[in-house]
């Protein structure tokens, strides 16, 4: 039986995406509520993303490394504003077997406090310095809000960075490095526009001095984050005692950053991409970027299975990711709309025609486009699969620039909030009251404080009047 989407979604997105992730076989909720199991083909895209990052990382002279996934609560504890915004989500290891822990054990939230206790030991000069890691790994935060794959679990795979270095400046280039490879992966490798800057004192990290940020628009004008990077400055290097011996022989406190980026990037590029049909993929991060349909007859069925076997061969020997479906249960029918959910960037129809005259019957995913080349012709795939990126991306953008309203009234910018009819840039004071209050009428917040000074559009707050200090993107979020 065919599956099918349900859903549309222009009409209920989170819906059409809940049915996306699991009729495509990306992902599924386990026995244990929020927690999810990441199936070979959602799996497969996380380490396209993964391995891309990692060679960036690298290239910026940062190492990988491993930490405990249990945190003393001594430990936790000891930075006051971090421990208090983590402190609803931790879940607590009380147990050894039989046996109650003389101290709890914080199941991993995020590394900080973790990372920060190891390096107060590792840092004592300024030769130290800088230091630069990165692990990939998982952390638990006991959301109580509605759990959703990709976007919002119990558990969350991602990296996260830490690093220390002698100076604010130095710290301050890590923090827009990292930064711009979030943003590169989201638009380079995801096909996935974005908007960077800097979150709100409400907003931002829980003991970061700032938090920048990288936020997808979604159809629906809610936005999402997508990946942080974040300048702690040196609230962790104080608690934690990281000093060193500067180049004048004096002793000073570190400055550090951390950044990371989760599965969440997989559900923001679902939600910018897909159609009615199920999942569009960007060639860059598909598992599959073509898939062979042999259209057999059962009377020229071997050779059609050998042509087919040959241009698989040739679209590998140049790099792409070609399997073919020879499944004979299943009918081309089926396969062309299992293919088409699970947003395999090109499929390739074979028969006896193309068979007998050495074609090549193709049909692209983004577009709907059918089209046919000779044999000989399949280098071009390689440039067919470079513009269908390219495509994703300008589609995306292009709506984008439509969702963006810039707005001067109080009233209508209430009203385009709470109705979800755009994301909204206004002035703003930046104020936490001011804040709360807009989420308390709009349900929305502000999602990205522009990183460029910008001319104001009001001199007054969009919403308390008061004057303002900058422009801000609000929208609701997931």
């Amino acid at each position: 039986m065919e599956k099918k989407i349900k859903t549309k979604k222009d009409e209920d997105l989170i819906s059409w995406y809940n049915e996306t992730v699991t009729a495509a076989d990306l992902a599924e909720f386990s026995e244990l509520k929020g927690f999810t199991i990441y199936k070979p083909y959602g799996y497969a895209i996380w380490e396209k993303i993964r391995d891309y990052l990692d060679d960036k990382f690298k290239n910026l002279g940062i190492k990988n490394a491993y930490f405990p996934l249990l945190i003393p609560e001594s430990v936790l504890e000891k930075e006051k504003e971090h421990v208090e915004g983590f402190t609803p989500e931790v879940a607590w290891v009380t147990m050894g077997g039989k046996k109650k822990l003389d101290e709890k054990l914080a199941v991993r939230p995020t590394s900080e406090t973790s990372v920060s206790y190891a390096y107060s030991k590792w840092v004592k000069s300024y030769r130290d310095l800088p230091l630069m890691m990165n692990q990939w790994n998982t952390v638990v935060r006991w959301e109580t809000k509605e759990t959703r794959l990709f976007l919002r679990g119990r558990e969350v795979i991602w990296q996260e960075g830490h690093c220390v270095f002698e100076n604010e400046e130095e710290a301050r280039k890590n923090v827009m490095d990292l930064l711009m490879v979030y943003k590169e992966v989201l638009e380079e490798l995801l096909a996935t526009p974005v908007i960077i800057g800097r979150k709100s004192e409400e907003e931002k990290f829980a003991g970061a001095v700032e938090t920048y940020t990288v936020e997808a628009p979604l159809p629906n004008n809610f936005m999402i984050q997508s990946a942080t990077s974040h300048l702690l400055g040196q609230n962790f290097s104080k608690v934690f005692d990281i000093k060193f011996l500067n180049r004048e022989n004096k002793w000073e406190y570190a400055h550090q950053t951390s950044w990371g980026i989760s599965m969440r990037s997989i559900g923001a590029m679902i939600l910018v991409h897909g159609d009615d049909n199920g999942l569009i993929l960007p060639p860059l991060v598909a598992p599959i970027q073509v898939i062979i349909i042999p259209i057999l007859n059962g009377t020229d069925d071997k050779k059609i299975i050998e042509y087919a076997r040959d241009v698989e061969e040739r679209l590998k020997k140049i790099n792409i990711r070609a399997e073919i479906d020879d499944r004979t249960i299943y009918s081309p029918g089926w396969k062309f709309n299992e293919y088409e959910l699970k947003g395999v960037p090109i499929r390739i129809d074979l028969g006896k025609k193309e068979t007998e005259e050495r074609l090549i019957s193709y049909k692209i995913r983004v577009n709907g486009k059918k089209e046919s080349m000779k044999f000989d012709e399949l280098n071009k795939f390689t440039d067919l699969l470079e513009n269908i990126q390219e495509e994703m991306f300008q589609r995306a953008y292009d709506r984008i620039k439509s969702q963006v309203k810039e707005e001067t009234n109080k009233n209508e910018f209430i009203k385009d909030l709470k109705d979800g009819k755009a994301i909204v840039k206004a002035a703003w004071c930046g104020k936490e009251a001011c804040e709360k209050k807009i989420k308390e009428q709009t349900g929305a917040v502000s999602r990205v404080i522009p990183l460029e000074k910008e001319e104001l559009l009001d001199k007054k707050c969009i919403f308390c009047g008061k004057p303002a200090e900058f422009n801000a993107y609000f929208a609701q979020t997931y």
